[in-house]
């Protein structure tokens, strides 16, 4: 885990397929294609929905914040951090994460894609 900008950052092939993955992106992009297991808080819900996150969330575990390439993951990453949760952003978001052939599956559990 490395910082840049500021924030906690964490690359795509350092995560266990077990890590807690929170996605930020919106409705129509996480339906395309998400990583399977993660949780779906679009950031424009994000601080109405943060008590989800507390509930869902590994207590004392670190939370992988993605988005499609890491603008938003990385604005939802510093505001977590703020409130003094363990979290990273992950690097290069959906996209590196299906690049790297990470498995990526739609709303309905058949393989996605990243939008």
């Amino acid at each position: 885990m490395h910082f840049g900008s500021g924030i906690p950052t964490v690359a795509v092939d350092s995560l266990a397929s077990d890590d807690f993955l929170l996605d930020v992106r919106e409705s129509d992009e996480w339906q395309a294609g998400h990583a399977e297991g993660a949780l779906h808080i679009p950031m424009s819900d994000f601080v109405a929905r943060f008590g989800e996150l507390t509930e869902k969330a590994p207590e004392g575990g670190r939370i992988n914040v993605i988005c499609r390439s890491g603008g938003r993951s990385a604005q939802v990453t510093a505001y977590l951090v703020q409130q003094g949760l363990d979290a990273a952003n992950v690097d290069g978001g959906m996209q590196t994460w299906e690049a790297m052939g990470r498995p990526v599956v739609d709303g309905h559990g058949a393989p996605g894609t990243v939008i």
